[in-house]
Formats: C-alpha cells, sequence, structure tokens
C-alpha cells in the first residue's frame, strides 16, 4: 500500500533523544506530527505540542500495581510517572505502528519510560518495532518474542519514542527507517 505522507499522523511527545529524532525525521518529509504534553513539561519539540488537560490524562490512568508488575520493578516518584504512563497511552492509543529506540531486557521488557510504550503497544496488538542499542538492531515483536526485524513504518499513524540518550546507531537507526520506508526526504 502507498502512503500518503500528507496525510499521516506521527505521535510522540518531543523530549530530547529518540523522540526529537522521531520528530525530525517526520518534518523531514512533511508528516504531521502531533506530541502530547502535560502542563509543566518542556518538550525539546515544540511542533505540534498538544497539551493534554487533566481530564485526558485521566483517560491513559492506569493503577502503577499494574504498571510495577508489569515493567517489573518500581517507581519512586509516582505522581511525576503517573502522568508521563498517562501521556503515553495516547501516544500508543493514536498510533496504529509503535517504534521505540532503547534497551531491550532479559524478561523482554525495554528500560525507563520508553518500556511502557513498549507493553501498551505488546497490550493493544500494536506492530511494534524495537531499536535495541545493546545489539544494534532492530527488533519486531511477533509471536511473544522479539524476532530480528528490518521494519518500515507501513501505516498512516505511528508511534516514535525512545531514550533520551540517544547514540549515533540509534540516530541513523531512525533516519535509515524513514529512508527504508519512504525513499529519500523530499526535496533532496
Amino acid at each position: 500500500m502507498e502512503l500518503n505522507l500528507r496525510k499521516m499522523r506521527f505521535y510522540s511527545g518531543g523530549h530530547q533523544g529518540a523522540e526529537a529524532e522521531f520528530g525530525h525525521q517526520a518534518e523531514r518529509y512533511g508528516i504531521r506530527e502531533i506530541n502530547f504534553v502535560y502542563h509543566g513539561q518542556t518538550p525539546e519539540r515544540q511542533r505540534g505540542a498538544t497539551i493534554l488537560s487533566a481530564e485526558a490524562l485521566k483517560r491513559g490512568d492506569i493503577s502503577m500495581e499494574i504498571v510495577s508488575l508489569r515493567m517489573g520493578r518500581t517507581y519512586s516518584r509516582e505522581t511525576e510517572i503517573r502522568k508521563v504512563i498517562q501521556t503515553i497511552f495516547h501516544m500508543v492509543n493514536m498510533g496504529h505502528q509503535v517504534f521505540s529506540v532503547g534497551w531491550i531486557q532479559p524478561d523482554d521488557t525495554v528500560l525507563g519510560g520508553t518500556g511502557w510504550a513498549v507493553e501498551l503497544g505488546k497490550l493493544f496488538k500494536r506492530p511494534l518495532s524495537v531499536y535495541d542499542l545493546n545489539q544494534t538492531r532492530w527488533y519486531t515483536w511477533q509471536d511473544g518474542k522479539w524476532q530480528p526485524d528490518l521494519p518500515c513504518i507501513d501505516h498512516h499513524t505511528f508511534t516514535g519514542t525512545g531514550t533520551r540518550r540517544l547514540t549515533q546507531a540509534g540516530r541513523q537507526a531512525i533516519v535509515d527507517l524513514f529512508q527504508r520506508s519512504f525513499g529519500k526526504p523530499p526535496g533532496t
């Protein structure tokens, strides 16, 4: 299926690192960018910033006990992390396909807040791919496990998230994902 770049929507949080690079690439290709944030947050990317109201944040609420069990870890700053988790819900809920850059853990979760986006992708049964910074390669969640893959963006709505500590290999993986999916950016 040929995708119309002007009809596409990219959802993220616009934070430094992977999310900013996903947003930069979306902008290069003319893809509409929506960055979900909450009051008091200052993302690196302001393009498409959409402030979630308290009511909207509540729609993404989930028990921190469930998050802790699913992620295999506990969270000390529950009030702050709750807003992050609520925001991530909106990103994954809106984007049909989910891409992340981070570190896949032995328990098949992904390190950090990024991991919640990955877990929601699994729960929502979204096409889900992670670029693992340790293995320096893409993996796609299939049949209940991570499979090596070279994914493409093949849905009109997608989510891009990941670590704030983006490496050059991770940055290049995002650039390559867009080029593999759409060819060279328009006008280059």
